[in-house]
């Protein structure tokens, strides 16, 4: 059987190019979902007890700013960078500046924002996970050959197995990984690409830190009055195989009506321009509404609503972070990452929330359903 922890159980080494700005993006998808590399699927159960939430230290924000690098030269200030300091009160709440920032760019980068227990703590617990499985049972997914590998009766295997990972915690391969005969090139370890998409909910280390007091604060002071987290992922950008991530809005694979998403993005290692940071389009949030959507069909089959959108990625600036950097974007704000041809890997924790306050419905078409009786459960359950 495939292996899986269930609810029961509880930037490229090189700069842009001329010719790369150039590239077509033609496929938009989201660290929403297993959909953002060519990957193979493994998952295993493992037992474990679940907790809830813990109350954190706090602390207040002050401004710097980071340079970027555009065609090999370094220009300035592409983001505000926010240094956390310390404050006595138990939310971490952003000030007017920092809001302001947020609506303005499109996203807010807080350094400082995991301690070295948190980081410590999710990394330690992925490499657990990752140790208690035996890969075994193989599918594979490929988002840029999609109807070959996940529509259709012959991929059914592969489709409910993604679909299914909406309501447990499952892992998801490299492409790079395997040879042509199946068999992994490397390490099991080094050839992972992800763990998701219900981290958030069933294992105690990331649903700690992603239900904790300061991360309610900060999306209370971004004005959700019932934030609820509906997907996660643990990314491990491997060194060489590393995928590419390309351009792409949250909301096109999370969508409530009116659009609510907004993503949240831990960084567990330091994110280079060489081992694959985040690329955004500074602004793009109030330039573009959502363009493209991600569908799940009455036959249960992922489809898009309109074609692929072409960007210019030369509007796109790295967004290089250390350590602990809490990066958090709007649903309509376009971002991306470049393969990981480094020898060092690019950890993350990243998840992502909805508004489920009264007048915010949640499409019935996206393609997370969670199964009967694993409703989503709210940061915060009293609205105020």
């Amino acid at each position: 059987p495939r292996w899986r922890l269930s609810r029961q159980q509880t930037a490229r080494a090189a700069l842009l190019t001329t010719e790369e700005e150039e590239e077509e993006a033609f496929f938009s998808f989201s660290p929403l979902s297993s959909l953002f590399f060519s990957s193979f699927l493994v998952s295993q159960a493992v037992e474990t007890d679940m907790n809830k939430g813990v109350t954190v230290e706090n602390k207040v924000l002050g401004h710097t700013t980071l340079g970027r690098r555009r065609r090999g030269r370094l220009l300035h200030s592409p983001y505000t960078r926010v240094q956390a300091q310390a404050h006595p009160s138990q939310a971490k709440v952003l000030t007017d500046a920092q809001v302001s920032a947020y609506e303005s760019e499109g996203f807010l980068v807080l350094e400082d924002f995991a301690t070295e227990e948190d980081v410590r703590e999710m990394r330690e617990r992925a490499e657990e996970l990752v140790k208690t499985f035996d890969p075994t049972t193989i599918s594979i997914f490929s988002t840029k050959k999609q109807e070959k590998t996940m529509n259709g009766q012959a991929n059914f295997d592969s489709r409910q197995y993604f679909l299914d990972s909406a309501s447990e915690v499952s892992f998801f391969f490299e492409e790079g990984a395997f040879d042509d005969e199946g068999q992994l090139v490397q390490e099991k370890d080094k050839s992972i690409n992800k763990i998701g998409h219900a981290l958030h909910d069933l294992d105690p280390a990331f649903r700690k830190f992603s239900r904790s007091e300061k991360m309610l604060g900060i999306l209370k002071s971004l004005g959700y009055i019932k934030p609820t987290p509906v997907q996660s992922m643990y990314i491990f950008k491997q060194p060489k195989i590393g995928g590419e991530v390309v351009p792409h809005q949250d909301s096109t694979f999370l969508y409530t009506d009116p659009p609510s998403v907004i993503g949240i993005w831990i960084a567990l290692e330091d994110a280079t321009i060489q081992n694959g940071c985040l690329w955004g389009w500074k602004g793009s949030h109030k330039m573009k509404s959502v363009e493209r959507r991600m569908l799940l069909n009455s036959e249960d089959e992922i489809v898009f609503d309109k074609d692929p959108v072409e960007h210019d990625l030369g509007e796109y600036t790295p967004i290089e972070v250390k350590a602990g950097t809490l990066v958090i974007f709007h649903g309509q704000f376009y971002h991306m990452s470049y393969e990981n041809k480094s020898s060092k890997s690019r950890h993350a924790y990243t998840f992502h929330v909805v508004e489920g306050a009264d007048g915010f419905e949640w499409a019935e078409n996206n393609w997370i359903r969670r199964k009967e009786g694993f409703p989503f459960e709210p940061l915060c359950s009293t609205e105020k």
